[in-house]
């Protein structure tokens, strides 16, 4: 198969790892006899240095042509004062909004090798294995009216929280068929006792779970959601939230994975015609501007997000599984960056990558 990928490194350590994912797309072209064709593009804040625009029009139009896009972190402290359309993370809302890409999935898995690295009690870790799936696309970071006003008496912040009912229909409907090829529960996150965006939320899910009467479903209020995610983590399987919820718990996650390093995610718009879906992929994790080139960040949430791609955009499963067992050979090995602590000297960004190619 031909993979026609665009790859946006973006800022900070986003360019650190995923060059070690770049290194594993490649071992696995290479085994598996895929042929790639990797186009690089300008995303955040190196994007503004070098044209003004966060999401230039040259890396809107390698992004409509590429099958998906591999991408790091945005962002640095330098643009924290700027205006809202100058900021590097504006760029990244605004792939979004290109690729139409609503749903962002989150998976949380606890590795036995990592149970130590988790602040919470190993008998509570162990066994995890979640996916937390995020509206995209709507919610307060795209409602609208929004801004600042400065024309009264003093100055005034507005966002909007908007969802209409065919948003939360093709949301719910995506966290319950990955719900059927997991242990068929899902649980949605509303704040309906207050919310008439989350009593509408809970009415529609409701209403799209009776297409699937093999799924259980459950919900829960966000505050609660958020207390049992440490309480109990294992009651959970299929997460399904609005955007600014699932953006909190979603990195709340990262305690249960033992670093916001391990967490890859997928954000999917709707099927092509192949049946593969169109994606955009990346790490959780932000830039971290104060340890950027110093080639000691934790790749494995870029390498993740590499397995997520082979599999929702290519629909190619043994490869994305190679992926998968290859990062558990290597956690298991002991070779991982000092965020996982590990015993003795830890490995660099650089060797992490090398050690998962090796398990290839």
């Amino acid at each position: 198969m031909q993979l026609d990928l665009l790859i946006l490194p973006g800022d900070g350590i986003g360019t650190e790892v995923t060059c070690e994912a770049v290194k594993v797309l490649r071992r696995v072209a290479d085994r598996f006899q895929h042929k790639l064709n990797l186009k690089e593009g300008l995303l955040g804040g190196i994007a503004i240095h070098k044209t003004g625009d966060p999401l230039p029009p040259e890396t809107a139009v390698l992004a409509r042509e590429a099958d998906a896009t591999l991408m790091g972190a945005v962002g640095a402290p330098e643009f924290d004062s700027a205006p809202p359309d100058k900021r590097p993370e504006n760029g990244l809302l605004g792939l979004r909004r290109l690729l139409g890409v609503y749903a962002n999935l989150r998976p949380v898995r606890s590795y036995t090798a990592l149970l130590n690295s988790s602040p919470l009690k190993n008998e509570l870790v162990s066994g995890v294995d979640m996916i937390i799936v995020r509206e995209l696309t709507g919610g307060l970071y795209y409602g609208t009216p929004r801004g600042i006003y400065e024309d009264g008496p003093e100055p005034r912040a507005v966002n909007t929280m908007s969802y209409s009912q065919s948003e939360i229909e093709r949301i719910a409907r995506m966290a319950f068929q990955l719900a059927r090829n997991r242990r068929k529960k899902v649980t949605s996150v509303d704040k309906s006792n207050v919310l008439e965006v989350s009593q509408l939320w809970r009415r529609v899910v409701i209403q799209v779970a009776k297409e699937f009467p093999d799924i259980a479903l459950d919900h829960l209020l966000v505050d609660n959601c958020a207390m049992q995610l440490v309480l109990n983590p294992r009651q959970f399987d299929v997460v399904l939230t609005e955007n600014m919820f699932g953006d909190i718990l979603s990195d709340e996650g990262a305690v249960l994975a033992g670093s916001i390093g391990m967490l890859p995610s997928a954000s999917l718009g709707d099927k092509r015609a192949s049946g593969a879906f169109v994606g955009l992929y990346e790490p959780v994790h932000g830039s971290a501007p104060d340890i950027a080139g110093q080639n000691k960040a934790n790749p494995f949430g870029a390498i993740g997000s590499v397995a997520a791609l082979l599999e929702y955009s290519f629909g190619l499963q043994e490869e994305a599984a190679a992926v998968n067992r290859a990062v558990e050979t290597v956690l298991n090995s002991g070779r991982v960056t000092a965020d996982l602590k590990p015993v003795g000297t830890p490995a660099t960004t650089s060797q992490v990558g090398d050690a998962v190619v090796e398990a290839l």
